[in-house]
């Protein structure tokens, strides 16, 4: 079954991220290097803890909430700073079962290299479409903006984050490639086993 790569790359530059060789193997004999991330860099996932809404942490996170059958919500001609609602989501919102994973294909990871738009103007959750999310049992909600909410409203963002994490609803940001999946796959997106930690960059990848 074919495996879609859904991670955009870590790399010098990238918010958050710092490279700095350690051995050389001209030099020690081996190449190496130190990594400095931030837990939210790249694609990643979100823990309770990130916003408070409850003190599980990412490393006491089951497994089970890191992957599972997936929905695709194919929206399309998304604006900056669009606020999604249940509409949005097209046939989903009819087809979607419990405990499955809910994929938010917007396009927005193609404007990744433009912070003020990226970051600044990225499409939000709705309040509506949160607690949708909830009524409907979403076990993971995949997006493709590097914020499920507007990162220069602390308002917004914690209320949205709160919703979400603290019905338990794993988040994954900073997708890409959503374009390739078809209506349904499986997906995963694991982190690393950071103990306290509040998220961490993963591997997301569908099987199609």
């Amino acid at each position: 079954m074919p495996l879609i790569d859904l991670t955009l790359p870590v790399r010098p530059g990238t918010r958050g991220v710092d490279v700095r060789p350690k051995y050389l193997l001209e030099r020690d004999g081996w190449n190496a290097a130190t990594w400095e991330l931030y837990s939210h860099s790249g694609t990643h996932c979100d823990a309770p803890i990130h916003f408070g809404a409850h003190p599980i942490t990412v490393d006491q996170m089951p497994l089970e909430l890191f992957c599972g059958p997936a929905w695709v919500a194919h929206i399309e001609n998304v604006k900056p700073k669009q606020l999604l609602t249940p509409a949005d989501l097209g046939p989903v919102q009819d087809t979607f079962e419990a405990d499955g994973c809910l994929l938010l294909r917007t396009g927005w990871s193609e404007h990744v290299d433009n912070t003020a738009i990226y970051r600044d103007g990225l499409p939000r959750i709705s309040d509506e479409l949160a607690q949708w999310c909830i009524d409907r049992k979403v076990k993971l909600l995949g997006v493709e903006p590097p914020s499920v909410a507007d990162v220069n409203d602390l308002p917004e963002v914690t209320r949205i984050h709160k919703t979400l994490l603290g019905a338990q609803i794993t988040i994954v940001e900073g997708l890409c490639n959503l374009d390739q999946l078809p209506d349904r796959c499986d997906f995963q997106a694991f982190p690393l086993k950071l103990e306290a930690g509040d998220g961490c960059p993963v591997r997301a990848v569908a099987t199609v």
